[in-house]
């Protein structure tokens, strides 16, 4: 019995770790994302006449 959950457990094992890495890399993709709002959002409240252009 231990050594059946024992394979059963090892042959999970490459499809945890893919979604663990997949999760990583969709969290550092959102930080970067946030970031260049952000970013964008500062930049817009210090000089709000060069991103927005009065027409």
């Amino acid at each position: 019995m231990k050594s059946l959950v024992l394979s059963a457990a090892l042959a999970w094992a490459p499809f945890l770790s893919g979604c663990t890495v997949l999760a990583v890399a969709d969290a550092a993709g959102s930080a970067v994302v946030y970031g260049v709002k952000t970013t964008v959002n500062v930049l817009d409240a210090v000089t709000p006449d060069v991103v927005n252009k009065k027409k």
